[in-house]
């Protein structure tokens, strides 16, 4: 049994051909675009997501800081909010003293398990509010870089799409030259020669 070995050329479409048509060179320059910017502005927009995250999370680590506090709910029986990384979050109303000597009272997220009285954590932005803790930097570096890798392949999704919309609009094109060409062609077909 005698097998075809089919050969693959690299840039055919750049090469010199009669049969080569200008959509097809169109083609070739889509695709180098389209692959360029993804893997180039890809990259750009990657880095500059995570920097902006990194700088962003950096932010919040400087304007954050915490208090110590008191429990004034028992935190033992309540039922966990669906908050926090361990989902064993509670609201629970806590009191703390500000750096003028007042004492304030509010409701943040504790940690459950903890009875009224207990000596808790509290963190405040810079106008005294409550707040939740800023991420560590380990913890804001993986996100940074998770939110980097999404804005890189949600851009390079877009790219790419674009991309194929201007081939699939080539190809319609192509198929209605080929149209246009079967219906010059197609009726001669049945006639004899003489």
């Amino acid at each position: 049994m005698h097998r075809t070995r089919r050969t693959k050329r690299w840039c055919w479409r750049w090469r010199s051909n009669p049969l080569r048509r200008h959509d097809d060179v169109v083609e070739a320059w889509i695709v180098l675009v389209v692959w360029t910017v993804i893997l180039v502005g890809g990259a750009l927009v990657g880095l500059v997501a995570a920097h902006t995250a990194d700088a962003s999370f950096a932010r919040l680590r400087h304007e954050r800081h915490p208090v110590p506090a008191v429990l004034v709910d028992n935190t033992a029986r309540t039922l966990p909010t669906g908050d926090g990384p361990v989902y064993d979050g509670v609201r629970a109303t806590v009191r703390w003293t500000g750096p003028d000597g007042a004492r304030h009272t509010g409701r943040t997220l504790v940690n459950s398990g903890h009875p009224a009285g207990s000596k808790i954590v509290v963190w405040l932005d810079q106008k005294g509010r409550l707040t939740t803790r800023p991420p560590d930097p380990g913890t804001a570096s993986a996100e940074a870089g998770a939110l980097g890798t999404g804005a890189a392949i949600a851009f390079g999704s877009l790219v790419f799409a674009a991309g194929r919309l201007a081939r699939w609009r080539l190809d319609r094109r192509r198929y209605d030259e080929w149209a246009r060409a079967w219906e010059q062609v197609g009726p001669r077909w049945g006639h004899k020669t003489p």
